[in-house]
């Protein structure tokens, strides 16, 4: 991905084009709005949690699985935050936890703590401005720090702390004084808070304080049972932070803005914050009657009244409603790796030239399935870094970025059994439509935007290639964004045959196809053999992101999009019986698409409708095979030879060694061609520890992204990316195939068995193995209807109804 750099505002072009929010409504969308607005849970009503004779019961035990525990021998440092905290998350609320015994302390990030606007003008260069005065960037919400005195690392023994991927807790261990103490974090979905609890199994009491510090300089206060702080920004985001502290044995006081506790067997935190954002573009995307503070008051009391059993009981209930729908068997690792703990384990499979470590690997790919959990439910969606941030001058703005890293982001939901995680990026797309509308009809026909439809018509909606949340636009504008989001939705209810989510997201597929029905032109080919001429539809002035001209025709990612585009508007308009003549003439306009051939010169799909190649040859960006994947029109089944090997050939020009998501993409696509060795290897490109700035993974599993020899940037997209190449090879779908191991590496073909995988056409599936041969598989209906299942040469036809199943064995 690029960096951008930021562009001049004029604001004198808002008042030209009268692009205001009074106004905004006017390009409809209004029921895509509603359907929204109803889908996320924003931070103005009490939690809805059950009474504690309502609760789960029982225990929950942490931290034992070997398979799913990431453990480490210290604690994070703060100044390594990011590379070294361990990540809790409801899906609104995020917190980098360190786990020092004394002085700790949790950077809190709610996905909603924007600055910026509307940003609804456009600069000297017909482009928008990127900027966190206008465009804006999230920023981090809270920062926690809890003080036990006398628990230094040098004053305690056996210290462990780490992240229990099957339950969702972050924990630490450690003695001290005759004594075992615990200490458990996590982010409750259900109750809205976060949850630090203390337990001391011991003669010794816990006695020490808590306190909640804004990154703004907020001035925190207190009341008789709580301290926190409330503030706004000045584009008119209210936020407030809370903490309050319940305890058995000994006492709790409230101490000049910090909450302090003595003679404690166990302390119960909770630590509320958030905003007054709301999806609601009538309401300028801030609920004006909300109180935030009077919110996280109301909570963190509400928390502390429960005993702490049974709040962990509860969100270990909701956490595994999600995370126990698919499990990850790639094969026994030595008892010598599993020794070790998860940052020594990424060393020294590098160091062993990639020797494979089958638990480390399958549990990178639960790690990727808990990001999504605890990153994206019903509120907004995964960022570039989602919420979990160290600085409050993130990299990109941690925004969301259309060509490739939203979208990225939600590639492994569906495949990962976790499709519920994706209704965060339809509902936002949907808040965000009103004003994508209004802004695409009033300023993309500005004559400075080089990307301008020289038609001089305009319909419907387009973006750049970032967005924020409030209906704003930034960096440059994005023609093909469109298309490439509602690829995204597409493909959930391809996953899904939920035709209710189908009519909801129709506005967005229809809006994007409008845009392109007015942007398109015609061009004339002649055939240099034959001499015979015929008529293209071609994308107008354009980018192949992000690299090359500025102002090329044709190029092929948008011309696959679109082809995809008008495919699946076509489909949706059969299913949901609307718009029959429109979709007539989408027909006739996807047939006269160019798409493209192989390039005589160098061999490669071409990106340019040139046979030159206009870029870098080992570009991060695989944009020309947007339909190889995560399209399918070009695939090893139906494509001429000569395209497969005009993919191969690209593939192989662009290298093994990029920045992290760049190699999961790469991965995809080796893996769509079967060659398993380039795809596992790609894989062990992301695993690859990140040390002296350079691109991998840090300690933590997070994918760090190089910016210079210097400096080093956390970006999540990999942490999706990667697992879904390796959901991928052991399951390749599309509608009507499901294909079993098509690209399965030898370093995980001994034995393994992967439950509860997505395939598109509606279906689930689970499939064993041993000796790299498929043992037997189950397919399961989820609405599809009819498939071939396929592994090697051998194939059958199964037809199941909704909630059927069938085994299989090849």
């Amino acid at each position: 991905m690029a960096q951008p750099s930021d562009g001049g505002t004029d604001d004198s072009d808002a008042v030209r084009a009268g692009v205001t929010r009074r106004n905004v409504l006017r390009w409809g969308g209004t029921a895509g709005l509603v359907a929204a607005m109803a889908g996320l849970r924003p931070f103005t009503a009490a939690a809805e949690t059950a009474d504690e004779a309502g609760r789960p019961g029982g225990v929950p035990v942490i931290g034992t699985s070997t398979t799913e525990t990431m453990w480490y021998p210290t604690p994070a440092a703060e100044d390594l935050i990011v590379q070294q905290g361990l990540p809790v998350g409801n899906g609104r609320l995020g917190a980098l936890v360190a786990g020092d015994p004394e002085n700790d302390f949790l950077y809190v990030t709610d996905a909603s703590m924007w600055l910026g606007d509307e940003n609804a003008s456009l600069g000297d260069d017909g482009q928008f401005s990127y900027d966190t005065s206008h465009f804006g960037s999230v920023n981090m919400l809270t920062q926690v720090r809890l003080t036990v005195p006398g628990h230094s690392m040098s004053a305690i023994t056996g210290y462990r702390r780490g992240l229990d991927l099957a339950n969702g807790v972050v924990f630490a261990s450690y003695q001290h004084a005759g004594t075992a103490h615990r200490r458990e974090v996590y982010a409750s979905h259900p109750d809205e808070v976060v949850i630090i609890r203390l337990i001391a199994d011991g003669p010794e009491t816990l006695t020490g304080s808590v306190t909640v510090e804004g990154t703004h300089g907020e001035t925190v206060t207190s009341d008789e049972l709580s301290a926190g702080f409330n503030a706004a920004f000045d584009n008119g985001l209210k936020y407030a932070a809370v903490v309050t502290a319940g305890h058995v044995g000994g006492s709790v006081s409230v101490n000049g803005g910090s909450v302090a506790f003595s003679g404690c067997s166990q302390v119960l935190i909770a630590v509320a914050a958030g905003t007054n954002y709301t999806p609601d573009v009538k309401k300028h995307f801030f609920e004006p009657t909300s109180d935030p503070r009077s919110i996280a008051v109301g909570r963190v009391r509400a928390a502390v009244r429960v005993p702490g059993d049974a709040l962990l009981a509860t969100h270990v209930a909701d956490f595994r409603s999600l995370s126990d729908t698919m499990s990850i068997n790639l094969g026994t690792s030595t008892g010598a790796q599993r020794a070790m703990d998860t940052w020594a384990r990424l060393q020294a499979r590098a160091a062993n030239g990639g020797t494979p470590d089958p638990e480390l690997e399958a549990s990178y790919l639960q790690f990727g399935r808990y990001l999504t959990i605890t990153g994206s439910r019903d509120g907004l969606p995964l960022s570039l870094q989602g919420p979990w941030l160290e600085t409050n001058s993130p990299a990109w703005m941690s925004d969301y970025h259309t060509d490739i890293n939203i979208e990225m982001n939600y590639w492994l939901t569906d495949r990962a059994g976790l499709s519920p995680c994706f209704d965060a990026l339809a509902n936002y797309c949907l808040s965000q439509l009103p004003c994508w509308t209004q802004v695409t009809n009033d300023l993309f026909l500005d004559e400075r935007n080089r990307y301008r439809n020289t038609s001089g018509k305009v319909d419907g909606w387009a973006i750049a290639f970032s967005t924020n949340i409030y209906g704003g636009l930034g960096w440059w504008w994005h023609p093909a964004g469109n298309a490439w989001l509602c690829l995204s939705l597409w493909q959930h209810f391809e996953f899904t045959q939920d035709l209710g989510f189908l009519r909801k997201i129709y506005p967005l597929l229809k809006g994007a196809a409008q845009f392109w029905v007015a942007r398109l032109i015609t061009r004339t080919l002649t055939d240099p053999f034959t001499g015979k001429s015929r008529e293209v539809l071609v994308d107008d002035h354009d980018w192949s992101p992000e690299q090359g001209p500025q102002d090329a025709i044709g190029i092929t990612y948008a011309q696959e999009l679109v082809w995809m585009l008008f495919g699946h508007m076509r489909q949706a308009s059969a299913l949901l019986h609307v718009d029959g003549s429109y979709a007539k003439q989408l027909a006739a306009m996807q047939a006269k698409l160019y798409l493209p051939v192989v390039s005589p010169t160098n061999g490669w799909l071409e990106e340019w409708m040139s046979p030159d190649n206009l870029g870098e040859d080992q570009h991060r960006h695989l944009s020309p095979l947007i339909n190889f994947f995560p399209g399918d029109r070009i695939n090893t089944d139906d494509s001429p030879q000569a395209i497969i090997d005009g993919v191969r050939n690209l593939l192989t020009a662009r290298g093994m060694n990029n920045f992290g998501w760049a190699d999961a993409w790469r991965s995809l696509c080796w893996s769509r061609l079967r060659d398993a060795d380039k795809a596992y290897e790609l894989v062990g490109q992301v695993l690859t520890p990140s040390v002296n700035f350079s691109n991998g993974a840090a300690a933590n599993f997070f994918d760090m992204y190089s910016l210079s020899s210097t400096s080093v940037a956390f970006q999540i997209d990999a942490n999706f990316g990667t697992p879904t190449a390796m959901l991928d090879m052991v399951l390749y779908s599309r509608p009507g195939v499901i294909e079993l191991l098509p690209a399965l590496p030898s370093a995980w073909a001994a034995s393994g068995q992967v439950t509860g995988i997505g395939a598109r056409g509606g279906f689930v599936v689970d499939v064993a193995w041993q000796g790299g041969k498929v043992s037997w598989a189950r397919i399961r209906s989820v609405g599809g209807t009819e498939t071939v299942v396929r592994s090697g040469a051998w194939s059958r036809t199964v037809r199941l109804g909704k909630g059927q199943s069938v085994v299989v064995r090849p």
